[in-house]
């Protein structure tokens, strides 16, 4: 054997006792020596959007755009009826992430209200702050909640979110729900109806700006209704402290007055059995290309790191741990 091959085998040598070494100490850390498992790359996932006008929609759409780009698989957005319906497909498997309300996470999380039974999700990240949005004309005579009894009022479509969040809302300021003629429409669906006089006003829990209510205001004047604080804090009172007294900023959707209203935070949540690095690497482009999915969803730019871990009552994906740890200052 020449000198020089000796020199190589022995390098050669050192090399890979270098990294067993550090295999040994990853694994003894980290776990993380055998290659990552990839296998969920070879099968379409799918994120539980919402309807097509809302926010949640429109963000899943960018989301899952982002997704395939960079993690080499193919994510698309599901049209759905919102945080209820979305649990529920998560919790089943139809999709592998989506988007729900903190107070539709909760009850999902205990197995009650529309739950019969717990499901089986955990958290990726809090996202933004939702606004509950009560929408009739401007020239409407409808002034305050009281004057939704006997009304054409669509209070979300049915098992939705809305639905969730405006029972709740009339329950507290002791107005009959059954005196109300709801047509258990969706966001299309009710601001279609309200542009042609069909209903008198609709629920809406979503981002600023919700898309559809922008249009729908471009071309027919519209008002806010307020939700007083008594009534924000009997909703609380009832139920955790889910949700947090807000005001619209004013200009929003063009009205020019100050509306109170209340917030209820959202999740991006997943099946609570999803591969991790499936939710690890979802987590990374959720941050990653954040203005890159704001271009599309403004909602997506308020995410923030810093905020995106306080996820109680549910608890974070182990995938979406690790990607915190690793990017903590």
């Amino acid at each position: 054997m020449s000198a020089a091959r000796g020199r190589l085998l022995r390098a050669g040598g050192v090399a890979r006792l270098l990294a067993m070494l550090l295999c040994l100490v990853s694994a003894l850390g980290l776990g993380a020596c055998a290659p990552a498992d990839r296998s969920w790359a070879d099968t379409p996932q799918a994120i539980a959007g919402g309807g097509a006008t809302g926010v949640y929609y429109a963000y899943g759409q960018q989301f899952a755009r982002a997704l395939s780009t960079h993690l080499g698989a193919t994510f698309t957005a599901q049209r759905t009826n919102g945080s209820v319906d979305n649990l529920e497909r998560v919790g089943d498997g139809t999709a592998v992430l989506g988007f729900a309300q903190g107070d539709a996470v909760a009850d999902a999380v205990a197995g009650t209200g529309a739950f019969h039974e717990p499901i089986p999700i955990v958290a990726v990240a809090r996202l933004y702050d939702e606004y509950v949005h009560i929408v009739v004309r401007a020239g409407s005579d409808v002034h305050d909640l009281r004057d939704l009894a006997g009304r054409a009022v669509s209070l979300g479509a049915r098992g939705s979110g809305v639905e969730l969040v405006a029972r709740r809302i009339l329950g507290a300021a002791d107005v009959d729900p059954a005196s109300i003629r709801n047509p258990e429409l969706g966001l299309e669906a009710s601001i279609g109806a309200l542009r042609r006089g069909d209903i008198d006003g609709f629920f809406w829990v979503g981002g600023l700006p919700t898309p559809g209510i922008a249009a729908l205001a471009a071309d027919t004047p519209i008002r806010l209704l307020s939700i007083p604080p008594a009534v924000v804090d009997a909703v609380n009172a009832a139920h955790a402290g889910a949700y947090r007294q807000a005001d619209f900023p004013i200009g929003a959707y063009g009205v020019d007055s100050a509306t109170v209203t209340m917030t209820v935070p959202n999740y991006l949540v997943a099946r609570a059995d999803a591969p991790e690095e499936l939710i690890h690497d979802s987590t990374a482009v959720l941050f990653e290309q954040r203005a890159v999915i704001a271009r599309g969803a403004p909602a997506a730019a308020l995410l923030d790191r810093r905020q995106a871990i306080f996820t109680d009552p549910i608890a974070l994906h182990s995938g979406a741990a690790r990607y915190y740890r690793e990017t903590h200052d």
